[in-house]
């Protein structure tokens, strides 16, 4: 373990990477997401789910105003907006939990931070919007960097690779390299592979085969399968949350190739994973 990857403080919680697997637990406050579209999309249904999330066992919270499933259209940042503050507000006023915020858009994740969210997640890697990396440097929170091609509109027909692994393993070596030139402490980036992201179910098993690889960017390393259509493929479960013990098989595979953080909507099932997998792989790092 490099001195880079040891820990960060996230809000008031301290995170030891390599000690043991973190959960993110899924917040969407939209009405079409994937799998729980219009479940939580107003402040007190989505207060409600956040504090079951923390009960299970959730390390963070994050919290998305809009859908990146294959084939969602963009909503206006001022419908993103309002749909997150709101329940920002209401999570940071009830709980003592760090909050992620899930865009691609500076201007929110600038609102979100006030509103008290602790760190940015951005499914393109800051290639959204010019000016996401610069700030978040100046808000001085954490980033996750996914890859991504395309949009959520059209990635799905950007799935033709010529070294899989390489790519994506380039595309966020050179987004670390943005971060930092943006300003972004090393120690706040994290980075993410975007499995089900102009990705065929194929690759994203390849993706989690050799995620190891992605050790080497010496960064933390998050991993978001639940429920996605991978797992529903392979099971022939065309329902998302059916795919609870697929996704359990997919994260406990991740944990045992250095996974640091997963984004996942079942907590209770993916904690009980996560300590029994710390306790093989972790050097017994399980307990908590």
């Amino acid at each position: 373990m490099t001195k880079n990857k040891q820990h960060l403080t996230i809000g008031e919680s301290f995170f030891h990477w390599g000690k043991r697997t973190y959960l993110m637990g899924v917040l969407n406050v939209t009405p079409d997401s994937f799998s729980d579209g219009g479940e939580f999309n107003t402040p007190a249904a989505a207060l409600e789910q956040a504090q079951r999330l923390v009960d299970a066992g959730a390390d963070m919270i994050d919290i998305g105003g809009q859908s990146t499933r294959p084939g969602a259209e963009p909503v206006s940042e001022a419908e993103e907006l309002q749909r997150v503050l709101p329940v920002v507000a209401a999570v940071r006023s009830s709980l003592n939990v760090p909050i992620s915020v899930d865009t691609t858009r500076a201007s929110v994740a600038q609102k979100a931070v006030a509103a008290g969210v602790n760190l940015v997640n951005d499914i393109s890697g800051g290639t959204f919007d010019p000016e996401m990396l610069s700030v978040v440097a100046q808000l001085q929170v954490p980033i996750v960097l996914m890859h991504l091609r395309g949009t959520p509109e059209t990635m799905q027909l950007l799935t033709d690779y010529q070294d899989l692994i390489g790519e994506i393993y380039q595309f966020l070596e050179g987004r670390i390299a943005a971060a930092l030139a943006a300003g972004i402490e090393r120690s706040h980036i994290i980075i993410d592979p975007g499995i089900g992201f102009a990705k065929t179910w194929e690759q994203n098993l390849s993706i989690l085969r050799q995620l190891s690889t992605f050790q080497a960017l010496d960064v933390p390393l998050l991993v978001g399968v639940s429920r996605k259509g991978v797992i529903g493929h392979i099971l022939n479960q065309p329902h998302p949350k059916d795919r609870v013990w697929g996704t359990a098989a997919a994260c406990c595979s991740a944990i045992a190739a250095g996974a640091d953080l997963l984004r996942v909507h079942d907590v209770l099932e993916m904690r009980d994973v996560c300590l029994v997998a710390d306790a093989i792989w972790r050097n017994g790092g399980g307990r908590r």
